[in-house]
């Protein structure tokens, strides 16, 4: 180890709404943290036009400019925010130990507490057309973006629970909502496969995949494709939400930090503890039940206030 390597007191790894948050926290406790805002500064929120549904914005907020205020925030009480990558850490088991992380494949420094907020990055279907009208009526939740499609006609692509779910919640809101699945059947729970089939402006297509999303701008409309007959079949639909599930972004924690089978960071208990000392999870990369900006927000405010406690223990 090189005697010129930075050492920091609490490094924050993510710029979303928890990474941003936990920083205002931290800053506010003196414990000058240095957040690192990964490939996606701002996170997921950077690729949404409205944010309705954050507590505060009365009128609203674009998620880029609600980004850009959060990370005023956070400098405003002395956080470093650096653009940079977090390429490998090697975390210490010790109690008090010093994390070392390297940004950029070469920057080397430790950390006596690092908060993880690196999100989870949402499946998409990889069309060009789907990815040119995301944030033009393509999205990735239902939750989000449901509101902003009210008595208008909608399609959801995916067979898991969280499809299933999020197409009813679509149904509340919607007028008709087309359900796309790729093979003969669902893998959503049976209870929530009856919630599907017993919704009256639920409409379920098997064997059918998205051939292109319709539209310039704005979408207006999908092209179907039957995958055992070929068939091709337009429909007008103004949103289009797929819901094939996320990936957190954990691959560098992999075996040195407790994940579920999909990657997800296991916290302990309410707490943002992960199972090695000093080192914090917080937002949608350890939940991926509710994947919201407010509770995002939340377990950055924790993450934050769990490192401070973990501090002043090796303090004493």
């Amino acid at each position: 180890m090189q005697d010129n390597t930075e050492k920091i007191k609490c490094l924050i790894i993510g710029s979303g709404p928890a990474g941003y948050t936990a920083a205002i926290y931290a800053a506010r406790a003196d414990m000058k943290p240095v957040l690192y805002t990964g490939m996606e500064p701002g996170g997921q929120l950077t690729t949404t036009t409205e944010v309705d549904n954050f507590p505060g914005y009365p009128e609203g907020i674009d998620g880029p400019t609600m980004m850009v205020q959060l990370q005023q925030q956070a400098e405003r009480f002395g956080t470093e925010v650096r653009i940079g990558m977090v390429t490998a850490v090697q975390l210490h088991h010790e109690l008090g130990g010093w994390h070392k992380v390297v940004v950029d494949g070469t920057k080397e420094i430790l950390a006596r507490t690092i908060i993880i907020s690196t999100g989870a990055t949402a499946k998409y279907l990889g069309l060009p057309s789907e990815q040119r009208l995301r944030g033009g009526g393509v999205s990735a939740c239902a939750v989000c973006d449901g509101f902003f499609y009210k008595g208008q006609d909608v399609a959801i692509v995916g067979a898991g629970d969280t499809a299933a779910e999020e197409a009813t919640y679509l149904s509340n809101i919607c007028r008709n909502v087309t359900m796309l699945v790729r093979k003969d059947h669902m893998r959503a729970s049976k209870a929530m496969q009856h919630r599907v089939n017993n919704t009256p402006n639920l409409k379920v297509l098997y064997n059918t995949e998205v051939d292109e999303v319709l539209g310039e701008n704005v979408v207006e409309g999908i092209r179907m494709r039957n995958n055992v007959t070929g068939e091709t079949t337009d429909i007008a639909v103004t949103g289009l939400f797929i819901a094939i599930g996320h990936k957190p972004n954990t691959d560098i924690f992999a075996g040195q930090l407790d994940m579920d089978e999909t990657g997800y960071l296991i916290t302990k208990g309410k707490s943002t503890h992960t199972n090695l000392p000093g080192v914090f999870a917080c937002g949608d990369v350890q939940d991926k039940d509710y994947r919201q900006a407010i509770t995002a927000a939340g377990t950055g405010c924790m993450a934050a206030l769990d490192a401070e406690r973990y501090l002043a223990t090796l303090e004493h």
